[in-house]
């Protein structure tokens, strides 16, 4: 099984940052996609940006210009750096790993989530 560890939430102002970070550990033998997704309260969980293993990068226009997504493959490490956050960003961030296990096997694996607060 793979384990996500999603770290670096937390409370900050509008206009405030915060670097969200992701990583996987277990049976990877490569990953495909890595993203991040958020759920607010009573809505749906939508993606927030995503990189997939050639480099591409698909991010929510709500975020485009404020959040960057990359990656450490050393580390199979994803990272959101937030910028320029405002209140409508509060919800729960949840990493999202596509990959193949060693057996070439494809799963997807979330994270438990980590809250991030934008207070006005």
């Amino acid at each position: 099984q793979v384990q996500l560890v999603e770290s670096g939430g937390g409370l900050v102002q509008a206009g405030g940052s915060l670097r969200l970070s992701c990583a996987a550990s277990g049976k990877i033998f490569s990953i495909k996609t890595m993203g991040w997704y958020r759920q607010a309260p009573g809505k749906q969980r939508e993606l927030v940006a995503s990189l997939t293993s050639s480099d591409s990068t698909n991010y929510a226009d709500s975020v485009k210009g404020r959040f960057t997504i990359s990656r450490d493959n050393a580390k199979n490490t994803v990272y959101l750096q937030m910028n320029s956050l405002k209140p409508e960003d509060t919800a729960v961030y949840y990493c999202n790993v596509a990959y193949y296990d060693d057996v070439l096997l494809s799963f997807n694996s979330w994270g438990q989530g980590t809250q991030v607060t934008v207070s006005s």
